[in-house]
């Protein structure tokens, strides 16, 4: 059905599709060092995406302080930074497993 090259990009691309914040298209291609650093990667974006923002914690919920008051943490714009860039780097990769799918021979 497939040839060798085609099922090699399909199996690359699901795995990246399905685990791009575990690292486990890395993990995949037998590189566990940048899979390992991509868990610790997305895992800092995240939980200082999380820290930072300007709702949390339970002084919001039992309506100590207002919404109006929220002020915006000037540090929450390195982590969308990051974020953003990963996201980038995940689709721009996804497209060029794409592009090898489809010029498989």
């Amino acid at each position: 059905m497939f040839n060798k090259d085609e099922k090699k990009a399909i199996t690359r691309l699901a795995v990246l599709s399905i685990g791009w914040g575990v690292g486990l298209d890395r993990f995949y291609e037998g590189r566990t060092k940048d899979g390992f650093l991509s868990i610790l990667g997305w895992g800092l974006i995240f939980t200082s995406l999380l820290y930072l923002s300007p709702c949390h914690g339970i002084d919001y919920t039992n309506e100590v302080k207002n919404y109006s008051e929220m002020n915006f943490d000037p540090l929450s714009i390195f982590p969308l930074g990051f974020g953003i860039y990963g996201i980038i780097l995940v689709i721009r990769k996804g497209f060029k497993l794409l592009r090898s799918f489809e010029s498989a021979e």
